[in-house]
């Protein structure tokens, strides 16, 4: 089995070949036919989080990250082999052969949270690509078959980026359900802005303004339907989109989440609006405090989804024939070029790995 590590933080992939594990208890083996390459895998390759303030670094080492390890947490593989305790009523509509979403965001799966259908919440999470090795791999294991969401002939490299910036978008989406009949303010135009852009107009949405630093990404979100799109370093940003959006703010989508972005977004909503910050980019909140409560402003976070969502955004994308964003496929050799190229901010849409 070749895979591509993260062996030392900030540090080159290295390439490992291994055995290929035979699965035991309820383990399933896939094939890894595409892996997506996640802004959050920067993160983990990195070491940390920004926490701004002057506060030392969130290390990932001190969260329980532990080298070396295969990242991938978007991941499509051809089902090779199941566990011996893995029974008929466990598969599902599942067989040999077959291809699935692997279902990445795992807990413990014995707490309140895990047994309320929340994994993605558990406080011992497990998640795959995380804590345990992913899909940078030409092979995979997958902990249960109730982690894997049958394709039934959707593109693998296309769908695997719904493990993550799909069900992070859907998930965040909902949280705004009410204010669907409003232009939708959101901040990062790259592969989760332009899922979530898809996503909206699926839900019914009105539609969304888009706002990127980068002239292409903006470009690229008018291509895929945005209202309109704005330059937040423009000085009159918030002027633009104020009359952009042709009446009051009432949610804001920050994908990027660092100072400038949840200031701006903060800044642009009305009174009872709500913003909700998804991105992990770093830094310290800017909001001068009287100001919540005096715009009455909701400030949610929302972290991946669940996997109720993950097969609720499958059948949205099956039955509302939503586009895929735009996404470039590299061999498995190439983890390592495309994680720089994510970091440089060269990636439009999304890098995905076809080993």
């Amino acid at each position: 089995m070749k895979s591509f590590k993260v062996a030392d933080f900030k540090a080159p992939l290295k390439e490992f070949d291994e055995v290929t594990p035979q699965p035991s208890g309820t383990q399933v083996l896939i094939k890894v036919k595409a892996a997506g390459v996640c802004h959050s895998d920067l993160h983990i390759w990195e070491g940390g989080y920004d926490l701004g303030h002057g506060r030392k670094p969130l290390s990932l080492k001190d969260r329980g990250i532990n080298l070396p390890l295969t990242m991938g947490h978007e991941t499509v593989g051809e089902i090779a082999a199941f566990g011996p305790d893995v029974k008929p009523t466990d598969q599902g509509d599942l067989k040999l052969g077959d291809v699935g979403l692997v279902y990445p965001w795992i807990g413990c799966g014995k707490c309140a949270t895990c047994l309320a259908g929340d994994e993605n919440m558990c406080l011992t999470p497990r998640s795959l690509g995380v804590y345990c090795d992913g899909g940078y791999s030409d092979h995979m294991l997958v902990p249960h078959p109730r982690y894997l969401l049958n394709l039934k002939g959707l593109d693998p490299a296309t769908t695997a980026p719904y493990a993550c910036s799909g069900v992070t978008t859907y998930s965040a989406l909902k949280k705004i359900e009410q204010h669907f009949d409003t232009p939708i303010v959101m901040f990062g135009a790259g592969g989760l802005g332009l899922m979530a852009l898809s996503l909206l107009k699926a839900m019914g949405g009105k539609g969304a303004i888009m706002v990127d630093i980068d002239a292409r990404k903006r470009e690229a979100a008018e291509k895929a339907g945005a209202l309109a799109t704005v330059d937040p370093k423009a000085p009159d940003a918030l002027e633009q989109l104020a009359k952009k959006a042709g009446g009051p703010i009432r949610a804001v989508i920050d994908l990027v989440g660092n100072a400038a972005t949840t200031q701006l977004g903060f800044d642009c909503l009305t009174k009872g609006g709500k913003l909700v910050i998804v991105g992990l980019f770093g830094g310290g909140a800017t909001w001068a405090l009287p100001l919540i409560p005096i715009k009455a402003v909701t400030i949610q976070g929302s972290y991946v989804g669940n996997l109720r969502e993950t097969q609720e955004l499958l059948d949205l994308v099956r039955t509302k024939k939503v586009p895929p964003i735009p996404v470039t496929t590299a061999p498995l050799n190439r983890a390592n070029d495309a994680l720089v190229q994510l970091q440089q901010g060269a990636v439009v849409g999304r890098t995905v790995l076809t080993p």
